[in-house]
């Protein structure tokens, strides 16, 4: 099975970063093939909603990274979405990257595809995840794709919280049950 990890941090050894690993290593640890695509590193345009890629017929009108993430993809079984939480939803980073799925809609919906929601905040309320998870939802449920579950790593604001919490275990087990 193909996995595709979407990461949003700009922190590489931050905490969603360090979930992602343990998810990552659960997955290999299965048999699986585990590519990853950090939306933070990468040059990414914002989605302008002119509809070129539906008019003409010949994708976005930017050729920027995404170049590199649509054929991954495509072959993707199983995509996992991993953001922090900063203010209440998934990171810019991770969402400007979800946004530019409009010119692949084609491809995406409709596909036989799973999808996997890793959240890291500082926060202990559910009240924090509750627009990311609902956004990742609508999202899923609009393309069509199959939840395989969410881990909202709540009171996980730096490194040292997450390591010493039961989320890593976790997604190391969600990752090997896929």
């Amino acid at each position: 099975m193909n996995v595709l990890i979407l990461t949003g941090s700009p922190h590489k050894n931050g905490t969603s970063a360090y979930l992602a690993e343990q998810f990552a290593r659960g997955a290999e640890e299965a048999g699986h093939q585990v590519s990853r695509f950090e939306a933070a590193f990468k040059n990414v345009h914002p989605c302008l909603g002119c509809d070129a890629c539906k008019k003409k017929g010949e994708g976005c009108v930017f050729k920027d990274d995404m170049e590199q993430l649509n054929p991954l993809l495509a072959a993707a079984d199983v995509i996992a979405f991993v953001s922090p939480i900063y203010y209440y939803g998934i990171n810019a980073q991770l969402k400007m990257v979800i946004d530019r799925f409009y010119a692949q809609n084609d491809r995406l919906k409709g596909a036989d595809k799973r999808a996997v929601l890793l959240l890291t905040c500082e926060d202990e309320t559910d009240e924090s995840v509750e627009g990311a998870i609902v956004s990742y939802r609508g999202m899923i449920s609009y393309l069509e794709w199959k939840d395989t579950g969410v881990i909202a790593a709540k009171a996980c604001g730096v490194l040292d919280d997450v390591v010493h919490s039961p989320y890593p275990a976790e997604a190391r087990e969600l990752g090997m049950r896929l």
